[in-house]
């Protein structure tokens, strides 16, 4: 070789030097200050484009898992190709090169069986690895109108790119994965805050579809629950193109996709319904699907279901954000299933408290008795809804008035229907108008006989003669009553063991000769044992000091001044007790007419 040729050669390459070197610097700068992933693969188009006059450019990015080539950056390509096209390992000029891992130039790719047409009139191609650590990450692949296009200064040059910018799309790509899965954290976090504050089903799982979108932008999407047989999937919600829709039927478990979902107990991917066996058409325009179980507790409940009309459009990353996610859903729907049915049956118990309560009104007296020489007045307020407590006048022959009062232990509903049963058996007795004394043994005897582990009622009879003006008294536990006369209290020591609890007990008889202003008052605890804010018991002194200044007034003073009084001591306290009183006044006249009870 002679000195001339020496030095052209020479000449050649300090071109190609002085060429290549700002070229690796623009290379280096993009891999240095860009990690967002559009942004590089945009700008390793543009460092190309001023080493290759290009037409027709696309970088395609590799799925390790299929092992197919995807289009991520393109210019030139038919947007709905890019979109749709996946090209396997060994597949074509892109899948060859990347799996020999070099750069493969093809002149005339008419003349190549392998070449996958795409853009009209293509002749040439090039594809060039992108590899780095040893694996191949995706292809540049460039194409022209022209045989022979591309050169073999192109392949070279583009080699040594692809070898640059694949450390860096990787490196992109590992930042935008991890941005991404950032945000979906954040989003899932967020979304997961907001259900589980939604207790309605209804709204809930409206709500569901509205946040899901969020997250993945879907076309069609189903929540179908398990029936209470375990064997079917109901469709419980589900949003057509934005369109709220009722769809009727339901699903076997273990039938289409949503059924191996929740008989698998695992998310399912279709990319295309039509070559997937298990897929029973729902809608004609669904071409992919994400079926995803919910499980509460290790038990399946339900599938959400989502749908598109783009074959593909659901990914990896749409699987792993839907079964993150699908924990928090089962979770917020079983709190709000319970939730509704603790309404339901708050609801149902309200219906049959009510209806225990208009029962109990109808047990009490509708009116109070009228007498000649008697004026009565009572009044009974259940702690809750209804109560234990209970009064009534059975009439006798001769002028006489069977008056009773009684507090049955508890409160609430045992005690109300353990009242009733009481109240049963003192009508059961009254015919053969017994003395005081012996109701109350004869109540006893026969609450004995039907003895209820913890139930007892305490009572007190009185039996008063109108045209005699007396009255017998007989207690068996409440608080002993009220005797103002002249002016005068006097407590009736009446006392004696509460019902139901002692086969042999024995009651005393009070009787009185009563004149004409002479007030009779009767109460349960619950009067006296009403407390305030401080814990102070109302108590019997309050009690004796109202009866006392209704001397010379009605019975109703008596009864209307107690609750009164014990209302203001109380206020701002919640009731602990039923309360009940009665008053009986005794006066010298005509009886007044018929008077409803209080």
């Amino acid at each position: 070789m002679g000195p001339v040729l020496r030095k052209r050669e020479k000449h050649s390459q300090a071109k190609k030097h002085l060429y290549v070197e700002p070229l690796l610097l623009e290379v280096a700068d993009v891999m240095a200050t860009s990690l967002d992933l559009d942004t590089t693969l945009r700008r390793i188009a543009e460092v190309v484009r001023k080493v290759i006059d290009y037409e027709i450019f696309a970088i395609l990015l590799l799925n390790e898992k299929t092992q197919e080539l995807r289009f991520r950056f393109q210019v030139g390509y038919p947007p709905e190709f890019a979109e749709r096209a996946r090209v396997k390992v060994g597949q074509g000029v892109t899948g060859k090169a990347a799996q020999l891992r070099q750069a493969v130039l093809v002149d005339d790719v008419s003349q190549n069986a392998e070449y996958i047409p795409a853009v009209p009139n293509v002749r040439s191609e090039l594809a060039v690895p992108l590899t780095t650590k040893n694996r191949v990450i995706g292809v540049i692949d460039l194409e022209a109108r022209d045989p022979g296009y591309f050169t073999e200064e192109h392949k070279r040059l583009l080699t040594l790119i692809a070898s640059r910018m694949a450390a860096g799309i990787e490196n992109a790509q590992l930042y935008t994965r991890s941005t991404k899965q950032a945000r979906i954290l954040l989003l899932l976090n967020e979304i997961s805050r907001e259900l589980t504050s939604i207790l309605n089903l209804d709204e809930l799982l409206r709500r569901i579809g509205e946040l899901l979108r969020r997250l993945i932008d879907y076309q069609m999407f189903s929540i179908l629950l398990l029936d209470s047989a375990a064997e079917k999937l109901q469709h419980r919600f589900s949003l057509r193109f934005n369109e709220n829709v009722h769809v009727k039927g339901e699903i076997p478990l273990g039938r289409g996709l949503v059924g191996h979902a929740a008989q698998s107990r695992q998310a399912v991917l279709v990319p295309d319904v039509s070559k997937d066996p298990r897929y029973i058409e729902g809608n004609p325009e669904t071409h992919s699907e994400l079926a995803v179980p919910l499980i509460y507790k290790d038990k399946v409940i339900g599938v959400i279901d989502l749908e598109h009309t783009r074959r593909g459009f659901f990914t990896e990353d749409h699987r792993r954000a839907m079964v993150t996610l699908a924990a928090q859903v089962a979770i917020a729907i079983e709190n709000a299933r319970l939730y509704e049915e603790i309404a339901r049956q708050e609801r149902r118990l309200e219906r049959d408290l009510a209806l225990a309560r208009e029962l109990q009104v109808r047990l009490l007296p509708q009116t109070l008795p009228t007498m000649e020489h008697l004026d009565l007045a009572a009044k009974f307020t259940p702690a809750r809804a209804i109560g234990g407590d209970l009064y009534d006048f059975v009439p006798y022959s001769l002028g006489r008035l069977g008056i009773v009062i009684g507090d049955v232990s508890g409160k609430g509903a045992p005690a109300a229907i353990y009242a009733a049963l009481v109240s049963g058996i003192l009508r059961s007795h009254a015919p053969v108008e017994p003395a005081p004394g012996d109701m109350l043994s004869a109540i006893n005897l026969s609450l004995a006989e039907r003895r209820i582990e913890g139930q007892f009622v305490s009572l007190i009879y009185a039996v008063w003669d109108d045209p005699q003006r007396t009255l017998v008294v007989a207690n068996s536990g409440l608080p002993r009553p009220v005797y103002l006369s002249d002016g005068k209290i006097q407590v009736i020591e009446a006392t004696g063991l509460p019902l139901g609890l002692f086969d042999d007990a024995s009651y005393d008889e009070f009787h009185f000769e009563a004149k004409p202003g002479d007030m009779f008052v009767f109460f349960s605890d619950g009067i006296l044992d009403a407390s305030n804010r401080s814990g102070e018991l109302f108590g019997r002194g309050r009690a004796e000091q109202i009866i006392a200044s209704c001397a010379g007034r009605s019975a109703d003073c008596a009864v209307d001044s107690l609750f009164q009084a014990v209302a203001e001591h109380s206020a701002g306290v919640e009731t602990f007790d039923d309360q009940t009183v009665v008053a009986l006044k005794v006066r010298d006249g005509r009886p007044t007419v018929d008077r409803t009870r209080k």
